[in-house]
C-alpha cells in the first residue's frame, strides 16, 4: 500500500479497511452527475476495480453536474468519457465499462452494486438479485434539489468496527485481590467515560500477570470511579503498572430487501419533524417513477400542469406500512415536481459523496451504515416569495451547458452567477471541490464575472488522494496554479485568477480595499483556526457574506455568514488557542499520564540529542576561546548539559552504539529508578537486545548520532546485534552532567578542547516522511520503551506521525459533501433574497448517520443610549475637501451620533485622550486626521487605502460596551 498517498485516509479508516477496500470489486450504472461523483470518490480512495455501466449518450443537461464530461462529448457515451478521465485520477484503480444488460452471472462478481438515475423496475429487479446473492446493493438519486439514497447489506451484516473514536484506555493505579476485583486507575488520567456492561482487556500488568491473558471482561462501574471486574482472589498480587482498553463490540444490522423496504420504509432521521417531511419525499419519488413510466420523461420545468399530475400521482399511491395516517404536503409535493426535471452539482456532490462513504462501510465492515433510506432536500435554495420563482419559459432548455441548472433557477439567476467575483481561499482538499463547483455552476464565468484563487503551498504526493484537480505529475508546482488550470478545463468560460501571495496582515496591500470592492464573497476553505479568523475579520470589514467549511475524518461541517443577516463567524478560538499550550515539563519529564504527554518528550529528546546540542558546541567553539570567555556568558549552564550528551568525540560505528547503549540505559533504566520513591508504580526496563523496540532504538539512535558526527552509519542488523552481545553493560555515569566545581569544570574544559580539534558538528533537523533516517525509528521507539516506564498504553506507528505531524484525519467523502453544502448556501447569497431563515449551517457525521441543518443566529443587537448595532454596523465619517482635523472629527460624531469621544486608536496606536494635557491637546487638535496618524505611527497610510478604520470609547459607556469601528473615508 502507498502509505504516503492514502496517509490521511489511513488515519480514518486504519489499515485492515484500506486493505479490503484495495481488493473491492464494484458496480456502479448510472454515469449522469451523481453517479461521477461517486465514481471520483471511490478511485481517489483506492477502491480496487470499478466497473462503470451506462447505456445513454452525453447530453447538454449532463454538462450542469457532471464533470468529467464537456460540450466536446456530446454523442459520446457516458461511461466511456467518464473511463478516460478516472484513469488518469488513480492508477492502481482498475476502471473498466460493462456495455451489456446487468444480469444475474454478472452481479455475483461485485461486493457492491451501486444504481444511479435509475427507473424503478431496473431498481427492484437488481435489488432483489443482490439480496438474494448477499451483494450489497445502493440506490442514489436526485431530482432538482432533492435526493435519495437506500441501502441493503443483506439480512446478516455484521459492523466489525461501529464508530470511528479509539477505544478508550486508561493506566492502572492498583488491582485488589477479591471478588469482585476493584481496578483503580491511576491518578492524573484524563477522566475515562467506562459505562457499566463495558468489555475490557488488560496488558502491561507486572504481578497480577493472569489478567494479562484473560478474555475481554465485563466491568461494572462505582460512584467514585473505579471499576469493578470479575473474581480475582486467586491472582497474583498486583504489583505495577499495566492498562485498561476497551473492547470495541460489533454490531449486526438487518436490511430488507427494496420490494419490502419500498412500502415499509426505515427513515434516517434526527426528529420525528424530519420523518414525516421523508415520508412525504419517499412518496415524491415514487410519484416521480409513476410520471416517468406513464410519460417516458420526467416534469417540465416548472410546469403546473406536469406538477399537478404529479401530486395527484402521489396521493393515489398505496399508503405505506408501518406509518401514522398523516396526510402528504401537497405544496411540497408540488415544488418537488416543478424543479424536479434539474441536475445540480451540488446536491449530486452531497449525495455521492454519502454514497460512496455507504459503499466504504459495505466493503471495510467500518461505520454504521444507513438504516436503511436516506432523504436530503434543499429547497430552501428556492425563493421564500412565490413572486420570484422561475417561470417555464425561464427554464427552456438552451442547449448551453449550464441547462440542468436552468432547469430548476432559471436563465436570469444563470446569468447573476456567471457575473459573479468571488474569492476563494485555500486550494487544498475542500478548495479543490469547491472550485470544481464553481466551473460546474458557472460563477464567475461571465465577461463580467472572476474568481481567484489564493493559496501559497505546492502539491505534494499526500494530496493527490482526495484533492481532486490535481494528478501526479503535479507534484512540486502551485496548488493555485494547478487547481485554476484544472478548473478551465471543467469549463473554458471560467475567469479564473491564482494567487500565491499568503493572505494575511502583510499582504493587505495586495488584498485591499480595491481588491475587496470588486469581490462579492469570499469562500474559506483552511485548515487554520487563525487564518479563518483573519479572513472572517476582513469579510466583516468589508461586509462581504463568507462561506467557511471543514472537515476532521468523516466529521464536517459548513457555514453561512451574511452581513447584517446572520451572526459573524467566531470559530472555536478557545479550542485553537489550547491547541497550541505546551504541556507542562515536569509532566513530561517525570509524571506522564497520557501517550500525548510521552510522545512530545521523544520529540525534545530527539531536538535535545540531536539539534541542540551541536548548535550549542558549534556556537561555542566559535565564540568563546578559553572557560574564562564561556564563564562570562550564559552558556555554560547548557554546555554543562550538553557535554553529558556529547562526553567523548565518536571515532567509529562502535563508539556511536557505545553511546547509544548508554543512553537507553539512563532514560529507561537508571533514570526511572532515581524516581521510584517518587512514584514507586514507574518500572525500569532491562535492555535486551532481542526485544524489538529495544533494539530500534539503539539502531536509531546509533545512527543519528553517526549523521550529527559525519560519520558512516549501518542498517546491518544482525552485525548489530552480534556487536550488542559483546559489548560490557553501559556505564551511564558517564553520561551525568557536570558539576560546578573546579575539579569538573577542568575536565569540562579539557572535554571543549577536544571538541574543537574536530570539524563542526551537523545539528539533525527532525524529518517525518523519509523513512531512511532512523528519524520517525528514534521517536517510535523512544516513544514505546517511556510507556513502558509509565504502563501507558503505546501508540501506534501511524499514530505516532499523525501526532508529530499534527495532520488532521481527511477523507475524499466528507470533503464532497461540505462542498456540496457550502454550494447550496451560495446560491441563496447570489440570490440576493437575504431572509435569515433562508441559510443554513451544516453539521455531519458519516461514520454515525448524523445530518444536521440549521437556521444560522442573527446578529446580537448592542445598545447605548439612542444607538442600536451590531457586528456589521459601523459609523461612517464621509471624506471632506480640505480633510478633515482631528477636532472637527470629534464634533462630527458629536454631532452626527451624540457621542462624547474619549479615546481614539488607530490600531495599537493613541490618537487622542481626552485626558491629555492642554498642551498636548492643542498640539494635536489642529492636525489633519492623516497627519495625526503618520505623527503617531510613523508611516503615512498606506497608497491606495480608501478608509482608516479608527476605535472609540465614549463617556458614559459600560465596559461591556465596543462600539462600532468608525471608517474614516479618504
Amino acid at each position: 500500500m502507498d502509505e504516503e498517498l492514502y496517509s490521511r485516509q489511513l488515519y480514518v479508516l486504519g489499515l485492515p479497511a484500506m486493505q479490503r477496500i484495495q481488493k473491492a470489486k464494484v458496480l456502479l450504472s448510472g454515469l449522469q452527475g451523481l453517479g461521477a461523483e461517486v465514481a471520483k470518490n471511490l478511485v481517489l480512495m483506492g477502491v480496487g476495480s470499478l466497473t462503470l455501466h451506462d447505456p445513454h449518450p452525453t447530453c447538454w443537461s449532463d454538462l450542469a453536474a457532471q464533470f468529467f464530461l464537456s460540450e466536446e462529448n456530446l454523442g459520446r457515451n457516458r461511461a466511456e468519457v467518464s473511463r478516460e478521465a478516472l484513469v488518469q485520477l488513480n492508477e492502481a484503480v482498475q476502471v473498466s465499462i460493462h456495455t451489456g444488460d446487468i444480469t444475474e452471472d454478472l452481479l455475483l462478481g461485485f461486493q457492491v452494486v451501486v444504481l444511479t438515475a435509475s427507473k424503478l423496475e431496473e431498481q427492484l429487479r437488481v435489488g432483489t438479485l443482490c439480496h438474494k446473492h448477499g451483494v450489497c446493493f445502493l440506490v442514489a438519486d436526485t431530482r432538482g434539489l432533492v435526493g435519495q439514497l437506500f441501502c441493503d447489506f443483506g439480512e446478516d451484516f455484521t459492523v466489525e468496527d461501529p464508530t470511528e473514536v479509539e477505544p478508550m484506555t486508561a493506566a492502572i493505579q492498583d488491582i485488589s485481590q477479591g471478588s469482585p476485583g476493584i481496578v483503580t486507575l491511576r491518578k492524573g488520567t484524563k477522566r475515562h467515560s467506562f459505562c457499566d456492561g463495558d468489555l475490557v482487556i488488560f496488558s502491561g500488568i507486572d504481578g497480577m500477570v493472569e489478567l494479562n491473558s484473560c478474555p475481554p471482561q465485563p466491568i461494572h462501574l462505582r460512584k467514585d470511579g473505579s471499576l469493578e471486574i470479575g473474581d480475582t482472589t486467586a491472582f497474583s498480587r498486583y504489583l505495577r503498572g499495566g492498562i485498561i482498553t476497551e473492547v470495541k463490540r460489533s454490531k449486526t444490522m438487518r436490511h430488507e430487501p427494496l420490494d419490502t423496504a419500498l412500502l415499509q420504509p426505515r427513515m434516517v432521521a434526527q426528529n420525528t419533524q424530519e420523518v414525516h417531511r421523508a415520508y412525504c419525499l419517499h412518496q415524491a419519488f415514487r410519484a416521480l417513477h409513476k410520471f416517468q413510466q406513464f410519460h417516458d420523461r420526467l416534469p417540465k420545468p416548472w410546469d403546473p400542469v406536469d406538477a399537478e399530475t404529479m401530486v395527484n400521482l402521489a396521493q393515489d399511491l398505496e399508503p405505506l406500512k408501518g406509518t401514522k395516517e398523516e396526510s402528504l404536503d401537497k405544496a411540497l409535493l408540488q415544488t418537488i415536481a416543478l424543479s424536479s426535471a434539474g441536475s445540480l452539482s451540488p446536491m449530486a456532490a452531497i449525495l455521492g459523496g454519502v454514497a460512496a462513504q455507504e459503499v466504504l462501510k459495505a466493503i471495510s465492515r467500518k461505520f454504521m451504515p444507513l438504516d436503511q433510506w436516506l432523504y436530503f432536500d434543499a429547497l430552501d435554495c428556492l425563493p421564500e416569495d412565490e413572486a420570484l420563482l422561475p417561470n417555464p419559459e425561464d427554464c427552456d432548455l438552451r442547449d448551453c451547458r449550464y441547462d440542468g441548472q436552468i432547469a430548476v433557477f432559471g436563465a436570469g439567476f444563470q446569468e447573476k452567477l456567471n457575473c459573479q467575483h468571488y474569492l476563494l481561499v485555500g486550494a487544498g482538499a475542500i478548495g479543490c471541490e469547491v472550485l470544481k463547483g464553481f466551473a460546474l455552476v458557472g460563477l464567475g464565468a461571465g465577461i463580467d464575472g472572476g474568481v481567484t484563487v489564493a493559496d501559497m503551498d505546492h502539491i505534494e504526493r499526500s494530496n493527490l488522494s482526495r484533492q481532486f484537480l490535481f494528478r501526479p505529475q503535479d507534484i512540486g508546482r502551485s496548488k493555485a496554479e494547478v487547481a485554476a488550470e484544472a478548473a478551465r478545463c471543467l469549463n473554458p468560460d471560467l475567469q479564473v485568477t491564482p494567487c500565491t501571495y499568503p493572505l494575511d496582515h502583510t499582504t493587505e496591500h495586495i488584498y485591499g480595499d480595491n481588491f475587496f470592492s470588486r469581490v462579492d464573497g469570499v469562500v474559506a476553505a483552511l485548515d487554520s483556526f487563525q487564518a479563518r479568523h483573519y479572513i472572517a475579520a476582513r469579510c466583516t470589514h468589508y461586509l462581504k457574506p463568507l462561506l467557511e467549511a471543514g472537515t476532521q475524518g468523516t466529521r464536517g461541517s459548513a457555514s453561512v455568514f451574511v452581513p447584517y443577516v446572520t451572526e459573524a463567524y467566531k470559530g472555536p478560538a478557545s479550542t485553537a488557542a489550547s491547541e497550541d499550550a505546551p504541556h507542562p515539563v515536569c509532566t513530561l519529564r517525570h509524571f506522564p499520564s497520557t501517550a500525548e504527554h510521552i510522545l512530545q518528550w521523544a520529540r525534545d529528546e530527539f531536538e535535545g540529542l540531536f539539534r541542540l546540542s551541536a548548535e550549542t558546541i558549534n556556537c561555542y567553539q566559535k565564540a568563546c576561546t578559553s572557560l574564562a570567555d564561556m564563564d562570562k556568558t550564559p552558556t555554560l549552564t547548557s554546555l554543562q548539559q550538553v557535554l553529558c550528551v556529547l562526553r567523548m568525540r565518536p571515532r567509529t560505528w562502535q563508539d556511536c552504539v557505545v553511546w547509544a547503549l548508554g543512553h537507553w540505559q539512563l532514560r529507561f533504566h537508571d533514570g526511572i529508578i532515581d524516581l521510584l520513591r517518587y512514584f514507586p508504580s514507574d518500572k525500569p526496563l532491562q535492555f535486551d537486545p532481542s526485544q524489538d523496540m529495544h533494539f530500534l532504538y539503539v539502531l536509531a539512535a546509533a545512527n543519528i548520532y553517526a549523521q550529527m558526527h559525519g560519520l558512516p552509519g549501518s542498517q546491518d542488523r544482525t552485525a548489530l546485534r552480534e556487536l550488542l552481545e559483546l559489548l560490557p553493560k553501559p556505564d551511564p555515569s558517564c553520561l551525568n552532567p557536570f558539576s560546578a566545581s573546579p575539579e569538573q569544570l577542568k575536565e569540562l574544559q579539557e572535554a571543549l578542547e577536544d571538541w574543537k580539534k574536530g570539524p563542526p558538528l551537523k545539528p539533525v533537523l527532525f524529518e517525518k516522511d523519509d523513512d531512511s533516517n532512523f528519524h520517525m525509528d528514534f521517536v517510535a521507539a523512544a516513544t514505546d520503551l517511556r510507556s513502558q516506564n509509565y504502563g501507558i498504553l503505546p501508540v501506534n506507528r501511524a499514530q505516532i506521525k499523525k501526532i508529530v505531524s499534527q495532520i488532521i484525519p481527511a477523507i475524499a467523502t466528507s470533503t464532497a459533501v461540505v462542498a456540496g453544502l457550502l454550494g447550496l448556501e451560495l446560491y441563496k447569497v447570489v440570490s440576493g433574497s437575504w431572509t435569515l431563515g433562508t441559510f443554513r449551517h451544516s453539521y455531519l457525521h458519516l461514520a454515525e448517520n448524523h445530518f444536521i441543518r440549521s437556521v444560522p443566529s442573527a446578529p446580537v443587537i448592542q445598545m447605548f443610549q439612542h444607538l442600536k448595532w451590531t457586528c456589521w454596523d459601523r459609523l461612517k465619517v464621509p471624506a471632506g475637501q480640505p480633510e478633515r482635523t482631528l477636532e472637527s472629527l470629534l464634533a462630527h460624531i458629536q454631532e452626527e451620533h451624540g457621542l462624547r469621544v474619549k479615546m481614539l486608536l488607530h490600531g495599537q496606536a493613541l490618537l487622542y485622550s481626552a485626558g491629555w494635557p492642554s498642551e498636548k491637546l492643542s498640539q494635536y487638535l489642529h492636525l489633519r486626521v492623516t497627519e495625526l496618524v503618520q505623527q503617531v505611527t510613523g508611516r503615512m497610510p498606506e497608497p491606495g487605502l480608501r478608509v482608516l478604520v479608527l476605535e472609540l470609547s465614549c463617556e458614559g459607556e459600560e465596559d461591556e460596551a465596543a462600539f462600532p469601528p468608525l471608517h474614516y473615508e479618504l
